[in-house]
């Protein structure tokens, strides 16, 4: 799976670090058509917003979120064909987004 680093600046009020943010193939050739911007969805992650999660995987988001040592996963449905997964390593190192097809 190709990634390809995304460099955002600065993202203010986070609950967690992303570490490096990068994007599938399939992800950035969105991106490059115009098709989808990913700093709002970005936004929503490192700010503890899960997504379209049932509340058992929100639930062992926030568990992961405090005890810092599970990945952390964000669904969100963005059209009626197109969904964007977020996955945060456990340890923070790296946060991918990248389409489900990709996983």
């Amino acid at each position: 799976m190709a990634h390809q680093a995304l460099f955002i600046s600065t993202i203010p009020n986070v609950r967690f670090s992303p570490g490096q943010i990068v994007v599938t193939q399939g992800v950035d050739s969105l991106i490059q058509q115009g098709r989808f911007n990913p700093n709002d969805l970005l936004r929503r992650h490192l700010d503890g917003d899960w997504g379209d999660l049932d509340d058992n995987d929100r639930q062992q988001n926030d568990a992961a979120l405090l005890s810092g040592d599970d990945r952390l996963f964000s669904s969100y449905q963005v059209a009626p064909d197109l969904k964007i997964w977020i996955i945060t390593e456990w340890d923070r190192s790296v946060t991918t987004l990248l389409l489900p097809s990709e996983y």
